[in-house]
């Protein structure tokens, strides 16, 4: 019935809902179409400000770097001088405070004509291994930092600034509201249930099949039950690990394999360097124990039905909730049939 019928789906991670309405996959288009993308064709580029030994658009000179490149993001939204500050006003109806943070970015690779399903496995790993120190050095270096996002956003679609490989951390002083819900939705049903919400949930998903797009020894990736986006993926660890910290030496060569051949099926289901943006959620650095909660990456991509036409977040998600036309089970399936050669 579901397949056929609109209906809801409930987030266990946040508690949301999303409308799914398959009937109207085969509705025609007449709307906005993207133009198709390229990925870069040089390896390096004179012009770019992320390429080895090339002058940033702040200012500073990038070092001849031959793997992986993190500096501060000369145009951070977050500071870590930021002095403290609050306004509270009309019984808490106007309210502001300061906040901390430092940004940080990461070039994957000297080469700018790369991504991430074009990188090696060795290379891969490597960038892992920045985000294991990165995590680290942050929260050594600033005792405040409760929370260390790593994100990339890959595509003009997705608001990237540059073609060249890399990804952002943004390391705030508080819990941000998206990783809140999270970690409130696993600590309860760890109450209600005990054990972990998302062990619970890949074995699920693994006895059910019909949403698994790929695995590894260590790595799941599932478009999920819940999902809003249309080709969103979640990629899950086996281990109930609790962020970058927790990785053993083949959990971060299996995170690097099922990286690449994900996001491989993704540029080859409409044949384009696939836009997303991707990011890590892994449990505050407060000095709690989080033991409810599991370490996991979302990917959402906004393409809908081809290259050109892509998903719209407006009207009815931005005043109601999200909806989406095919299916979760749909688009695994359209992702299982997709080569992972590049």
């Amino acid at each position: 019935m579901f397949a056929e019928t609109p209906h809801r789906r409930r987030n266990a991670l946040t508690g949301e809902w999303v409308l799914v309405s398959p009937h109207r996959a085969k509705r025609p288009w007449l709307g906005q179409v993207e133009r198709k993308t390229q990925p870069p064709a040089a390896s390096y580029d004179p012009a770019c400000y992320l390429c080895p030994g090339n002058e940033r658009a702040g200012g500073a000179r990038n070092p001849d770097y031959t793997s992986t490149f993190a500096f501060d993001n000369d145009f951070a939204a977050l500071l870590p001088d930021a002095p403290a500050a609050r306004r509270d006003e009309l019984a808490g109806i106007i309210h502001a405070e300061t906040e901390r943070g430092v940004c940080r970015v990461v070039c994957f690779s000297p080469n700018h004509a790369l991504s991430v399903p074009r990188l090696s496995i060795g290379e891969l790993e490597a960038v892992i291994q920045t985000w294991i120190t990165e995590t680290r050095d942050l929260a050594a270096r600033y005792p405040w930092v409760r929370s260390v996002q790593i994100f990339e956003n890959r595509g003009e679609m997705m608001g990237a600034s540059n073609p060249h490989p890399h990804c952002q951390i943004w390391a705030n002083a508080t819990v941000p509201p998206e990783l809140r819900r999270e970690i409130d939705m696993q600590e309860r049903h760890s109450l209600q249930h005990g054990g972990s919400l998302l062990t619970a949930y890949l074995t699920w998903e693994l006895r059910e099949g019909e949403r698994v797009v790929i695995e590894n020894p260590c790595w799941v990736a599932v478009v999920p039950y819940w999902a809003v986006w249309p080709f969103e993926t979640l990629v899950i660890p086996r281990r109930h690990l609790r962020g970058f910290g927790d990785l053993e030496p083949e959990e971060i060569r299996t995170l690097a394999d099922i990286m690449k051949r994900l996001t491989a099926r993704y540029d080859n289901l409409f044949g384009v360097p696939f836009p997303y943006t991707m990011g890590f959620h892994q449990a505050p650095l407060d000095g709690g124990e989080h033991a409810s909660f599991h370490f996991h990456a979302h990917y959402y991509p906004p393409l809908l039905r081809s290259a050109e036409v892509r998903k719209f977040m407006v009207g009815y998600e931005m005043l109601a909730q999200p909806q989406r036309d095919i299916t979760p089970e749909a688009a695994a399936e359209r992702l299982r049939q997709q080569s992972e050669s590049v």
